[in-house]
């Protein structure tokens, strides 16, 4: 079986995810440090995979951790060395999300509509004033950036200080092109700054989710480990930030360039830009890659046998295009497509928390962006825009517009 070296700066998801699919439904592929895994670009295969109880997301199962080939210096391990729900299996998984489906329930997602509308239109009212000299405006720096962070640090209490520095060291979570030397660095500074929100909201204790989770720890300390505060309070993090993020990102650019569906998005209602959000997800998944999970004995998936321990890979940008799954058009971009099931928020018992909320930030802050700049246009060739730098994160660093 061939192997197949991965690109840590993520120049090209697309591309990679149809050679993955054209080599099969289960391949072998190589990460930064001489790290195998597998991945799985088959949508059915991955989602028979991740309802599978013989599959663990536990990364002690994980055979190169516990061989020491894997270590906290490794560039990626920020996505997969923590202690939380994302990493936790059968009833630790149940008591860990409990936890936080009891705070972040639909109503409070709900709640947060007024918050985040007005939120949108305050950074859309503003944009006009980023503009240089050329009249270009950064739409992901200036807007699709900062919509989901300031709804997740509210949510959780965050102060306004510390905004930029948590978001700033997410970002180098989902990186894969730092030296071993930034990771540990980067490393211990957010887990510095988390452990820092959870003492100011010790002393300050609000309605936030924060604080929901201490209070919750503090009254029955079983229930919660300090370890797992801290963890919890991160995986909220970063799935409301990242995700979100490139969610809005890739669905301003999806449009720009494809005017035909971009007509079709302006001249519909609701239900319209929520096809728009769908066929985002499963267009050009915002999340590319995501890890890992471990068998807790071989498996045969495809015909292929995947031994005990070793590390599998969820390729969200192989499976989005499944033709098996979303039809023989699945490289086109068609907002009035009727939809599949897409696996962008993952599935089974992991399903990402925070679906509903990105999908709530996603369907308000992308037709927002048409209705008040209907002559918005990409300002550079599309061709050119600069990939974030990650196995996991699919996206572009910046998003240079003209309002017009």
């Amino acid at each position: 079986m061939p192997l197949v070296e991965l690109d840590p700066a993520g120049r090209d998801h697309q591309g990679e995810a149809a050679r993955l699919r054209e080599l099969g439904p289960v391949v072998r592929v190589k990460l930064p440090g001489d790290v195998i895994a597998w991945s799985i670009t088959d949508h059915a295969l991955l989602n028979e995979l991740i309802n599978d109880p013989r599959q663990s997301k536990n990364w002690q199962n994980w055979n190169d951790i516990r061989s020491g080939h894997v270590g906290n210096d490794w560039p990626l391990i920020g996505m997969v060395k923590v202690t939380n729900m994302l990493t936790a299996d059968g009833s630790e998984h149940k008591r860990l999300r409990r936890l936080v489906t009891s705070t972040l329930t639909p109503r409070r997602v709900e709640a947060l509509r007024p918050r985040v509308e007005q939120i949108v239109n305050e950074l859309l009212d503003a944009l006009p004033s980023h503009a240089d000299a050329d009249g270009v405006v950064d739409l992901r720096k200036h807007y699709s950036d900062v919509v989901p962070v300031l709804v997740i640090s509210e949510l959780l209490g965050i102060p306004e200080e510390n905004r930029g520095k948590l978001k700033a060291e997410m970002d180098n979570v989902f990186r894969s092109d730092l030296t071993p030397e930034q990771v540990l660095a980067s490393q211990m500074a957010l887990y510095g700054l988390l452990a820092e929100q959870v003492r100011y909201r010790r002393e300050n204790p609000g309605t936030d989710l924060t604080s929901a989770l201490i209070e919750a720890r503090d009254e029955d300390p079983e229930a919660l480990s300090e370890e797992e505060l801290v963890a919890t309070i991160l995986i909220m993090l970063g799935a409301g930030q990242e995700t979100t993020v490139a969610l809005i990102t890739n669905a301003v650019r999806a449009l720009c360039t494809h005017p035909k569906q971009r007509a079709i998005a302006v001249a519909g209602g609701p239900r319209t830009w929520a096809g728009v959000v769908e066929e985002t997800l499963r267009w050009d998944a915002p999340i590319g890659n995501f890890p890992f999970r471990y068998p807790l004995e071989d498996v045969v998936v495809a015909g292929v046998t995947i031994p005990r321990g070793e590390a599998i890979m969820a390729p969200y940008s192989a499976v989005g295009r499944d033709k098996k799954q979303h039809g023989d058009d699945a490289e086109v971009f068609d907002i009035t497509r009727t939809q599949r099931k897409n696996l962008a928020f993952g599935g089974g018992a992991h399903v990402c928390v925070g679906a509903a909320l990105g999908r709530m930030e996603g369907n308000l802050a992308i037709p927002a962006v048409f209705e008040r700049y209907p002559g918005i246009e990409l300002a550079v060739d599309p061709d050119t825009l600069v990939p974030i730098p990650s196995l996991f994160s699919n996206s572009c660093s910046t998003l240079p517009v003209r309002l017009g």
